[in-house]
């Protein structure tokens, strides 16, 4: 149990921090919550006396969080993110007669996803408010930890440290290059086989840290083109100025005549598509009916190991 002053913290003093940060200044923050500039600052320092140490340090220009204002703030906005769900998910409840559920999902996978939830709903009868997020993995499975999604199909090379992780299925790395192309003759393609030939890949999400080891193992060639968007990168190939390396994913809808997808072997390199939500109680009995049927219906994993390159002269971690 909570010692007695921390047992005194109220949940407008942890919205307050909240936005305060968000805001980085005092006077917008203010502005934001409606209340006075005085008054914010007093419930910030009361927050401070309550826990007894420090959370922010004041310049004249910004304010930073001390290391212990930084544990606050993660716990902080858990609650206040938990509890503005739970507020909304009771409004949806009472006034619609239905529960809200948010989910998050990567661009790549939401066609199968939202399928699957679809079919979750025309099967089981549950009537449901959903929320969609569509982002990369990395910001997926922090919203996921701070309460913001109750749920989030991701793709990671490693374990996501306090999260429930259920493993979908595996998702290959390909070639997308033009038919044209000498490599386009082959029924798939090795890294040997790239050569020095230039590459374009996506700059965030799991390609960095899949694309860039094995390029390093294989000596690739130039640095490759890095774009946020598979239509660049399907530009960039179309143009002849670049071979593409993807998940095999971002693939199922392409319909270009001049542009074939190429497996990619020795060795063949794979993300894991995994479906993570925070361990214990669920917020609502839906999200967790859905969860359920979410493991059941979407791929079940695959046999083959994932296997990720490792760099020459480093560890693989």
């Amino acid at each position: 149990m909570a010692s007695l002053p921390l047992r005194a913290l109220t949940l407008r003093q942890l919205q307050f921090f909240s936005v305060l940060v968000q805001e980085g200044q005092f006077g917008r923050a203010a502005r934001r919550l409606s209340i006075t500039q005085p008054a914010l600052s007093n419930a910030i320092k009361q927050m401070e006396k309550l826990l007894g140490a420090e959370l922010l340090t004041r310049t004249t220009h910004r304010l930073e969080l001390t290391p212990v204002g930084a544990e606050v703030l993660a716990r902080t906005d858990f609650l206040v993110n938990t509890v503005e769900v739970a507020l909304r998910d009771i409004e949806s409840t009472v006034r619609r007669g239905r529960a809200f559920v948010r989910i998050g999902v990567i661009p790549s996978a939401s066609s199968s996803v939202a399928t699957a939830v679809s079919g979750f709903l025309r099967e089981t009868g549950h009537e449901a408010e959903l929320a969609w997020r569509d982002a990369p993995s990395t910001t997926l499975l922090a919203e996921v930890r701070s309460g913001q999604l109750d749920m989030a199909v991701a793709a990671i090379t490693e374990p996501p440290g306090g999260l429930a992780c259920v493993d979908l299925f595996r998702d290959p790395l390909v070639l997308v290059l033009r038919r044209d192309h000498p490599l386009a003759k082959a029924q798939e393609a090795s890294w040997e086989a790239i050569g020095r030939e230039r590459l374009v890949l996506f700059e965030s999400g799991s390609m960095p840290a899949l694309g860039d080891p094995a390029r390093a193992q294989f000596a690739q060639g130039a640095e490759p083109y890095r774009v946020s968007y598979s239509e660049t990168l399907y530009a960039l190939v179309r143009g002849g100025l670049a071979l593409g390396l993807m998940p095999r994913l971002y693939t199922d809808s392409l319909r270009d005549p001049e542009l074939k997808v190429l497996p990619l072997a020795k060795p063949r390199v794979e993300r894991r598509v995994v479906l993570v939500y925070l361990p214990g109680p669920m917020r609502n009995v839906v999200a967790q009916a859905l969860i359920a049927f979410l493991r059941q219906r979407l791929p079940a994993p695959s046999a083959a190991p994932v296997r990720a390159p490792r760099r020459r002269g480093a560890n693989a971690g």
